[in-house]
């Protein structure tokens, strides 16, 4: 009867728990990147990262699936166009190159949810999204490996600091 009673204690403690948790997570309604293209002097970097807004937004959404509610908070970002232009034109290579944008967090229903605030990922952040058998000495600033790296870090970024 001790093993029972132990058992039904700890799945309700574990059960509060899980629910005080899930009512902390801030649920989102919608994802909105903004890039200026005509902002990008350099031709070869608007070539380059042409499908950047629709490529950031898919791929927080893509780690926000479980947290979509229509009551949920606005995610609006701003991407840096100098950041962008300036990364692949440097001379330093990927070592130092950066995604940096403005990110801000909009509730139409709760006035705790505001924030506004500044986030740049840089190459070393984004190597953890590179494949495992990826040669990064090998890597330049215009791979198809590098820019999923630099996307998939910032999404990262965006969704860990919803709740923190």
């Amino acid at each position: 009867m001790t093993i029972r009673k132990t058992l039904t204690a700890g799945l309700l403690t574990a059960t509060m728990l899980s629910t005080a948790a899930f009512a902390d997570t801030t649920m989102v309604k919608e994802v909105n990147v903004d890039v200026e293209m005509e902002d990008l002097e350099n031709a070869t970097a608007a070539a380059h990262w042409t499908m950047i807004s629709d490529d950031l937004e898919n791929a927080i959404v893509e780690r926000l699936v479980d947290r979509i509610d229509d009551e949920g908070v606005r995610i609006s970002i701003d991407v840096n166009e100098v950041e962008l232009a300036n990364t692949l034109q440097s001379a330093a290579g990927v070592a130092d190159s950066s995604l940096s944008g403005r990110v801000k967090i909009i509730s139409p229903n709760d006035n705790s949810k505001f924030n506004t605030y500044d986030l740049t990922v840089t190459f070393a952040q984004a190597i953890l999204f590179f494949p495992e058998d990826l040669d990064v000495s090998a890597l330049t600033t215009n791979s198809k490996e590098y820019y999923d790296g630099m996307i998939a870090a910032f999404a990262e970024h965006v969704v860990k600091r919803l709740d923190g």
